[in-house]
């Protein structure tokens, strides 16, 4: 070889060299990871950097270090409705959430999440935890962009719609829909299912959304983490298990940010901490001694209000290489409907909506190149069967709050909302309601109830939670379930994907419990200091089954010896509305609590 063959050679080869290194400018330039965590139930007051003296959140109120917190940002006022809303950039009226169980928490299918924006450029998507915006299709977390999936069914752990017996320890979840046995506390769960994502696709650009259902009731907590407050004479009993649920959070997210810094991606990761809605069980006032347990941070209100304490939560933003600031507080007016346009800004994707947008990019505003406009937002808690005009609004305007068209509050002045200044400032008030007007004219245009396709998989289940009940409530958690008082029949709204024959087994408990229709269940379990007690299942007899669709109605006679009561039906391709309920042997009628819907092949 040549003296000028080797040298050609050693430039080749330096050049194959150095085109193989990580070029720092160009991860730079690399689209950056997004990691949500959102909890549920969690308020403003409850971590300790904003002020708790009892909790014990190091991780987060360290993280809050790292970032950019703000410190005037808005949910809606419960689960479902914050989650359609973060999910979507549109508010909860719009997107089909007004509730949580009534048919009325499955987001409507046209409506496009963040994880469909995110997937068509180029982005891993994993779902863990909870979803909360239908367990039917079209509703699932696997039809709504996300790639990887594990969830609980339901609003939460030992819902209705969750599977039998789930209890927060060593539960069957689903996995893209499966049901799927796991070992562990339900957040440890979540977490690892998180890490294992996150260490697969650290290579691409992901969106992990770690949507947790800690610490919503029932206040199950691992012993250690209850003993971590069972001394402290200022809570009850229950905020103990919810703090100490808390801090089992905070330790999860350490393991999370640990393993980011291990896999030395946590500089061009998006990390979000937030929550839900304002604390469901961190504040409490005895109503007869004015005792005060837990912690508010001086608001009013706590989960579902329209007053302070029902909307404003945490919210913490980290981004190493998007120039945040870390320690840095921002007091402008901020909702969770912002972060669908404002994460697909950070990830230079040019996303417009066709639809209505509530929420607005606020990264010029995250990363201080410029201040946010001013700007009216609106929330309310509608927790019924169809949405009505003014209930329980409020409307946001910087640090004034317009609740139901007649309290005006400065929180700057009256941070706990206790003097009504509407009749000091009539023309901000007459502004602030003409908003409103024009809001809800734009948003009940829009606003629909959601239809379950059935016929899609060979069998699928629907559930009372999402019976479409008017002035009551269904049976929305097993522990209600099991004490068996009957439920006044209520639609389903349905689609029938396919035309053929259908048979609906209904039930009074679900299949996977394989208990007999007339059966109780007489195993209960005991409160403990750590956990919720499991209520006998008390017996049901029935008479007769009826299942009713569009003009059909069928009937058979009931053996409780059974597992179901089955009707089979030859069904048009279409939507219709479907009811299905039992006669009891005394006559009262209930609706059906579980019904397999099995479509039949084609021979």
């Amino acid at each position: 070889m040549t003296n000028l063959t080797k040298l050609f050679s050693f430039l080749a080869l330096l050049t194959i060299t150095i085109s193989c290194k990580s070029d720092p400018k160009q991860d730079d330039k690399k689209q950056p990871n997004i990691i949500v965590v959102i909890t549920d139930d969690q308020g403003y007051g409850d971590v300790a950097h904003n002020g708790n003296t009892i909790i014990k959140t190091p991780t987060i109120d360290s993280f809050a270090k790292q970032g950019v917190s703000l410190t005037n940002y808005h949910v809606a006022t419960t689960c479902a409705p914050t989650r359609a809303g973060l999910l979507t950039g549109r508010n909860c009226n719009r997107n089909g959430v007004w509730h949580t169980i009534m048919g009325a928490s499955m987001l409507n299918r046209e409506e496009v999440t963040i994880a469909d924006v995110l997937k068509e450029n180029g982005y891993k998507t994993g779902m863990f935890g909870k979803w909360h915006l239908g367990d039917n299709h079209p509703f699932t977390p696997q039809e709504r962009g996300f790639d990887e999936t594990f969830y609980h069914g339901g609003g939460g752990v030992g819902q209705t719609p969750d599977y039998w017996n789930n209890d927060y320890f060593d539960d069957t979840y689903h996995r893209n829909g499966k049901p799927e046995k796991v070992e562990g506390y339900c957040t440890d769960v979540w977490f690892d299912e998180a890490i294992k994502f996150i260490e697969a696709k650290k290579n691409d650009p992901f969106l992990c959304y770690l949507s947790l259902n800690a610490p919503h009731s029932p206040f199950n907590v691992p012993q250690k983490y209850y003993d971590l407050y069972k001394d402290e004479e200022s809570l009850l009993e229950t905020q103990k298990r919810f703090y100490g649920m808390i801090t089992n959070v905070d330790d999860n997210f350490s393991r999370l940010l640990n393993k980011l810094d291990a896999l030395e991606i946590a500089e061009n990761t998006i990390v979000i901490f937030t929550t839900d809605n304002g604390t469901s069980n961190g504040y409490h006032v005895d109503k007869n001694t004015g005792d005060v347990h837990g912690y508010n941070a001086g608001m009013r209100g706590t989960k579902a209000s329209e007053y302070e304490g029902g909307h404003r939560v945490p919210f913490i933003i980290r981004w190493p290489n998007g120039k945040l600031e870390g320690g840095k507080s921002l007091s402008d007016l901020v909702s969770h409907v912002d972060l669908l346009p404002t994460l697909t800004s950070l990830a230079g994707i040019d996303y417009t909506s066709e639809k209505v947008m509530d929420g607005t990019d606020v990264s010029a505003y995250l990363t201080g190149e410029s201040k946010l406009k001013e700007r009216y937002l609106v929330v309310d808690t509608q927790r019924i069967s169809w949405p009505e005009k003014g209930k329980n609004s409020c409307v946001m305007q910087g640090d004034w709050r317009l609740i139901k068209g007649n309290e005006l509050y400065n929180l700057v002045e009256d941070p706990g909302q206790t003097k009504n200044l509407a009749e000091e400032y009539p023309e901000r008030v007459a502004d602030m309601n003409a908003f409103y007007e024009t809001w809800w004219e734009s948003v009940i245009k829009e606003t629909k109830y959601s239809t379950i396709d059935l016929g899609v998989d060979e069998e699928e289940v629907i559930t009372c939670h999402d019976a479409r009940t008017v002035d009551y409530y269904p049976p929305w958690n097993q522990r209600m379930i099991r004490v068996g008082n009957p439920m006044k029949p209520a639609p389903f709204f349905v689609n029938f994907v396919n035309p053929g024959t259908y048979t609906f087994k209904l039930r009074r408990w679900p299949a996977e419990s394989g208990v007999s229709l007339g059966a109780e269940i007489p195993d209960e379990i005991p409160e403990t200091a750590t956990t919720d007690p499991r209520v006998r299942g008390k017996a049901m007899t029935f008479k007769k089954a009826f299942v009713k669709i569009g003009d059909q109605e069928v009937s058979v006679d009931v053996n409780n010896a059974t597992q179901s009561a089955d009707i089979e039906l030859e069904l048009e391709q279409g939507k219709t509305e479907l009811l299905a309920w039992f006669e009891l042997e005394s006559g009262e009628l209930t609706n059906a609590f579980y019904i397999n819907v099995e479509k039949h092949s084609k021979q």
